[in-house]
């Protein structure tokens, strides 16, 4: 796995382009949705959404994320800690997903779910858990 290098953490676009890990949160069955990049770059972004690849624009959040990693021979974990209060408090459906960046620059893309097709974390068959709102 090719990982970035490390640099102070900010808002970046464009994570996905290398090794980045992808959080997407729809509130109850509406169009709208969020998508949080994680980079072990520790940049990060943010994004809301209209509607399926619709009317994106940067999510504000009051707290930055913070991401930690832990990588060894055996495995790589990122831990990102996320500030969600700038969400609807309300049931979520939720997909995770990642972008892996080979050293020798080829790319594949996990996710717990994909649609027909092309990998697409987007789509709406990838948010398949669910997360409760809070009490």
């Amino acid at each position: 796995m090719l990982l970035p290098e490390w640099v102070a953490p900010a808002r970046t676009d464009g994570l996905w382009n290398a090794t980045c890990f992808e959080l997407f949160l729809r509130p109850g069955e509406g169009a709208g949705y969020f998508e949080f990049n994680f980079s072990p770059s520790t940049q990060w972004a943010a994004y809301s959404f209209d509607a399926y690849r619709q009317g994106r624009r940067e999510l504000p959040l009051s707290v930055a994320p913070h991401i930690e990693f832990e990588d060894d021979e055996a495995r790589y974990v990122l831990e990102a800690d996320v500030d969600l209060s700038a969400l609807p408090n309300t049931d979520l459906r939720m997909g995770i997903s990642a972008v892996i960046e080979e050293q020798d620059g080829r790319k594949s893309y996990w996710a717990l779910a994909h649609p027909p097709g092309k990998p697409d974390f987007h789509h709406p068959d990838c948010f398949v858990l669910e997360l409760p709102a809070a009490v």
